[in-house]
């Protein structure tokens, strides 16, 4: 392991603990935060699933009562009957924070026409069938399109603090820990010699 560039002091040393120190605590810290972002992540995914299964289910009824529909009433009256439409909606999005990432929240607001927008004397049951399934199918797709907008966000930064986390424990703390093994070393090292020269120089006092 390469060590850091460093005067062997006893000033650098101690500058060598206090940074050992905090690479420690930031280490903990962000592996910390990486296992609760791991935990949640994981139970996202599972209410994703759940979520993906039901708008797919609801998907398939509407498009399955939609194609009897338009083999029953033909297509030009399908048109005419889905021309206009019979509702507005108004989309907003806002954020929230999940360990410190932030997320977005979309909300909506739906207001009728004021009209529907077919007799229902001229369309049929499963077109009926059909509209409602997907007007029920909307805030469940914006809730799963929110769902997994939060799972990308939360990935990518799983990924950043794990690279973090890593760097920190394999790279920054043993350079640190290498550092400071020989800083001590070395100031052993003059330490033994520093007693060795007084003890030759009380020697010579005394010989002298």
């Amino acid at each position: 392991m390469a060590m850091l560039r460093v005067n062997p002091t006893r000033m650098e040393l101690t500058r060598l603990k206090k940074r050992l120190s905090v690479a420690v605590r930031g280490h903990k810290l962000l592996k910390d935060k990486r296992d609760e972002m791991i935990r949640q992540f994981i139970e996202l995914v599972r209410q994703n699933r759940t979520l993906r299964l039901e708008v797919e289910k609801l998907l398939q009824e509407a498009e399955s009562n939609f194609v009897l529909s338009r083999a029953v009433m033909g297509e030009e009256a399908l048109d005419e009957a889905l021309m206009y439409p019979s509702r507005s909606i108004e989309l907003e999005i806002y954020s929230k924070s999940i360990m410190s990432v932030d997320v977005p929240v979309l909300t909506y607001k739906e207001e009728a026409a004021g009209k529907n927008p077919y007799g229902f004397i001229a369309t049929t049951s499963e077109l009926d069938v059909s509209i409602q399934n997907l007007s029920n199918v909307f805030s469940r797709m914006l809730e799963l399109a929110e769902l997994e907008k939060t799972i990308s966000l939360l990935a990518d930064e799983i990924e950043k603090t794990r690279r973090r986390v890593n760097a920190l424990e394999y790279v920054m703390i043993p350079q640190i820990e290498e550092t400071i093994k020989y800083i001590k070393m070395k100031l052993d090292e003059n330490e033994r010699a520093s007693t060795t020269r007084l003890l030759r120089m009380k020697d010579i006092i005394a010989d002298a």
